[in-house]
């Protein structure tokens, strides 16, 4: 699909917003800014920017067929800045209507193109508007379907009973904990991932790294009388180390945070079952963490082992029941919709040996091809569902997760996700993940420790945010961690 788009000027501020949107429709499609022959489609966008900013827009297809879109809104602001957002936002408003009238195909979130579109609810509602102007701006201002306004004020509705004091923990802190290691990489994966088979030596280097790391930034947060909201160990799979090695982290955990036994949640990813032990989780009981993540993502075997994840089917089930008896009361479990060569019967398949088990949550994944995964550069290695059978499965998994007693409590999307859909967080009420919802909303700051792990600093009265990652290979980390603790407390001295 070759698209011709003419009338704006200067093309660089529209360019990047254009081809995101572009995106949606077509897997394959070349932008041109200017006039060419072999155009199939020609958009031309007239900006007037009189007494009120006015955008028409008008789409020629190959067969003259011809579609219009008009927007007009007075100007939110006199400042040039903030002007010539409201004028991209505009465009971009314009543009999605002419390719939804030409290809038939509604995108149910407009044209939010974010990782948070639950964030920009919180934010209106804050702001003092009703519930009922709130849903009119999203439905008007973004074009977001009412299916997904719905969902999005659910989620914020149960995020409010979940941490009422959602609003007031920017003077806390959360901290989340990356373990570079795995079993194997997953064919879908970007994560900070290394096989951890012969790595004992850079695994015992960063564990060094990792405490040190902890102990300096404890001792920052305990000079200050700062709290932590809640404790996330990601990565990687934390459950890579071995039962030992995860004892002495969390006993250093205890030593050098302040007041651990306030944090409201302690999570431990052990998301691949291959890594689950009786010790490791009789390690995780010792010190009072009972939230962990078992994922199977399917309950099809030929597609665990397409997609690299070398564990059974029966050991996810088995390492379930394993931890239930150890003792682990709140279990999640990530499911991936769209895995190559599954369609509406696998995932259904899928959603009934997840009923067997009965998870406190479930994280509904949509396959995103990530740009550094092993999927998204053998594409033709992969063959997923297409869009409709991606919204069938969504579908099934709402109804199934409303049946069973789950409700969302949080969302996200990200680039290339297939079908432009979501992921979604259910759990039963009371079991929801605080972690999840608080890097979700960025409400207060998050602070990295580990490999690859990134810090979001959240200013306690501006809410300006600012990043600062660690980096993601071993052998770099293990040489720089005293120099990106030093920054991070830096940067910690300026917010606090």
């Amino acid at each position: 699909m070759r698209i011709d788009i003419c009338g704006l000027e200067p093309v660089d501020r529209f360019q990047r917003s254009l081809e995101v949107i572009t995106g949606l429709f077509f897997e394959e499609q070349t932008l041109s800014f200017a006039r060419t022959e072999e155009a199939n489609v020609r958009v031309t966008i007239h900006v007037q920017q009189g007494e009120q900013l006015v955008v028409v827009g008008t789409l020629q297809d190959e067969h003259s067929r011809t579609h219009t879109a008009h927007y007009e809104r007075f100007w939110k602001t006199e400042e040039e800045k903030g002007r010539m957002k409201q004028v991209k936002h505009a465009v971009s408003h314009i543009y999605l209507s002419l390719l939804q009238q030409y290809t038939g195909v509604v995108q149910q979130w407009g044209i939010l193109t974010g990782v948070r579109p639950v964030k920009l609810l919180h934010q209106k509602l804050r702001s003092g508007f009703t519930k009922e102007e709130a849903h009119r701006t999203l439905r008007e201002d973004y074009l977001v379907t009412d299916e997904k306004i719905e969902l999005m004020q659910h989620i914020v509705d149960r995020q409010l009973t979940v941490v009422p004091d959602l609003y007031d923990l920017s003077k806390e802190v959360s901290i989340y904990i990356g373990i570079p290691f795995c079993p194997t990489k997953c064919a879908y994966c970007t994560f900070p991932a290394y096989a951890i088979q012969g790595k004992q030596g850079s695994v015992d280097s960063f564990l060094f790294g990792l405490h040190y790391e902890m102990e300096q930034i404890g001792r920052f947060l305990k000079e200050r009388n700062i709290p932590i909201t809640t404790i996330y160990y990601g990565g990687g799979t934390p459950t890579s180390i071995t039962a030992e090695e995860m004892d002495a982290l969390y006993a250093h955990m205890y030593r050098v945070f302040p007041n651990i036994e306030r944090v409201r949640e302690i999570t431990v990813e052990a998301g691949r079952p291959d890594t689950i032990t009786s010790e490791k989780l009789a390690v995780l009981k010792k010190w009072n963490i009972d939230r962990i993540s078992i994922n199977p993502q399917s309950y099809i075997q030929e597609t665990l082992r397409a997609i690299g994840r070398h564990h059974t089917v029966e050991e996810t089930i088995e390492k379930f029941h394993l931890a239930r008896e150890a003792g682990m009361n709140n279990i999640n479990m990530d499911l991936i919709i769209g895995l190559p060569g599954e369609g509406v019967e696998q995932f259904h398949y899928t959603l009934e040996q997840t009923e067997k088990l009965m998870p406190e949550s479930l994280t509904v994944h949509t396959l995103s091809f990530k740009r550094a995964s092993e999927m998204t550069k053998n594409k033709e290695k992969y063959k997923v569902a297409d869009r409709d059978e991606i919204s069938e499965m969504m579908k099934r998994a709402e109804r199934w997760t409303k049946e069973k007693g789950y409700v969302p409590y949080y969302l996200y999307r990200q680039k290339n996700i297939l079908g432009n859909l979501e992921n979604v967080g259910y759990a039963l009420p009371g079991q929801e993940s605080i972690y999840n919802i608080m890097i979700m909303e960025e409400q207060q700051s998050i602070i990295g420790l580990g490999c690859g792990a990134s810090s979001k600093f959240v200013h306690p009265e501006t809410k300006a945010i600012t990043h600062f990652a660690n980096p993601k290979e071993p052998k770099v980390y293990n040489e720089h961690y005293e120099h990106y603790t030093n920054e991070k407390l830096k940067m910690m001295e300026q917010l606090f």
